[in-house]
């Protein structure tokens, strides 16, 4: 992840498995609303997740990244869903194991201090 110089929006690089990386804009909003429904990991036997892609500067100036609307999540045996409606995409959904939605939360958490909170 990486937050725009505004504080405003967070990009987010998603890894997957047998596919290519794939980037969304987070408007801060998303980004609160995360971080107040995703529960903080409890497990301290929790394996750390794979090292996350680099985001460069043409992450941020490709005029293809799409910005996320809303984010709708469900809790699965393990792992959360995610389906984020996209401005100019199909909506894109990704599944996270526990250590990655525990790292999602952490570096959402770090750059809280960064991002305005208009909804607040």
């Amino acid at each position: 992840m990486s937050c725009d110089r505004v504080g405003n929006l967070l990009l987010v690089k998603f890894s997957a498995q047998g596919a290519g990386d794939v980037c969304v804009f987070l408007p801060a909003s998303i980004v609160f609303w995360l971080l107040q429904h995703l529960p903080a990991n409890q497990d301290p036997n929790l394996q750390p997740p794979p090292a996350p892609p680099q985001i460069t500067q043409l992450d941020w100036d490709n005029p293809h990244v799409p910005h996320a609307f809303t984010v709708n999540c469900k809790v699965l045996p393990g792992k959360i869903s995610m389906t984020f409606n996209l401005d100019r995409k199909p909506d894109l959904t990704v599944v996270l194991d526990r250590s990655n939605v525990e790292m999602m939360r952490q570096v959402m958490h770090a750059y809280s201090q960064e991002l305005i909170d208009l909804d607040a």
